[in-house]
């Protein structure tokens, strides 16, 4: 099926609260239909002096009925709008956009899916597909959390098994998802992971160390989410073919990364 891009005005079919300033929503859109595991959208504000779209990654989809969820945090002016929204109010999108996991590199391999904060809700689409179309011997899942609001761990164990790390250590091991891969002596040979700066410079040493093949996926504040005004570039080690310099833009040539191909 044909890879589709495109702006539209639609409609919010579901919205809640899962977590203390983390909410779950449904969003109407045929978009669903195309959307790759990784891949994200970009959400425009009603508020017209909030001129930038946020961008947030897809979730999940269900194409039957046409629906894409994105879950996100209210943090900011823009987020916090989206936050107020309920059944049925208008809500304007850009999407599909970025390159998304790459699904045939799990093949015959056992898979570590690694998500943390809200880097945790790309990773439930990515096991859903991999339990339902993949071909991965095994798929693992390590989630890293503030503290024991567990927001999708429920819904991700229909997947994978999942193993839990909590900075206070309320719940799962106490630290981070590097901290519960030593706990529990967990082996990947593909590692695919999604959360904060710190969180990925560690998983990428820790598969350069190890000779595992691992893809990042990073998280950057963008403008445009087309690769128009580069605003969202990161240093890689070879040059890009464009500007003949070592950096690329997040929103096009990523966000999803080999580990081994960005300087974090």
């Amino acid at each position: 099926m044909a890879e589709k891009k495109k702006k539209e005005t639609t409609r919010v079919v579901f919205q809640t609260e899962i977590a203390d300033d983390i909410y779950d929503m449904w969003i109407e859109t045929d978009l669903a239909t195309w959307a790759k595991p990784g891949q994200f959208i970009c959400v425009y504000p009603h508020n017209q002096s909030t001129l930038l779209p946020r961008p947030i990654s897809i979730c999940e989809t269900d194409r039957e009925r046409e629906q894409m969820r994105i879950v996100y945090r209210a943090a900011g002016v823009g987020t916090r709008e989206f936050a107020e929204y309920h059944i049925g109010t208008s809500i304007c999108i850009l999407g599909n956009l970025g390159n998304g996991f790459p699904l045939e590199a799990t093949s015959q391999k056992k898979v570590v899916l690694m998500g943390g904060g809200i880097g945790i809700p790309p990773m439930l689409e990515l096991a859903k597909r991999l339990s339902t179309e993949g071909e991965a011997t095994s798929v693992t899942v390590v989630l890293g959390y503030r503290n024991d609001q567990l927001f999708l761990k429920e819904e991700l164990e229909k997947y994978a098994t999942v193993y839990v790390a909590t900075e206070d250590g309320s719940v799962g091991t106490k630290g981070n998802v590097m901290d519960a891969m030593e706990a529990h002596q967990l082996q990947a040979e593909v590692i695919m992971a999604c959360g904060p700066l710190p969180m990925l410079r560690a998983i990428k040493g820790y598969a350069k160390e190890r000779e595992i093949e691992a893809y990042l996926s990073l998280e950057e504040r963008m403008a445009c989410g087309v690769g128009a005004c580069l605003g969202c570039v990161c240093k890689t080690k070879e040059k890009d073919a464009h500007s003949h310099v070592k950096n690329a833009r997040i929103c096009t040539d990523g966000p999803v990364f080999r580990a081994e191909d960005v300087e974090i």
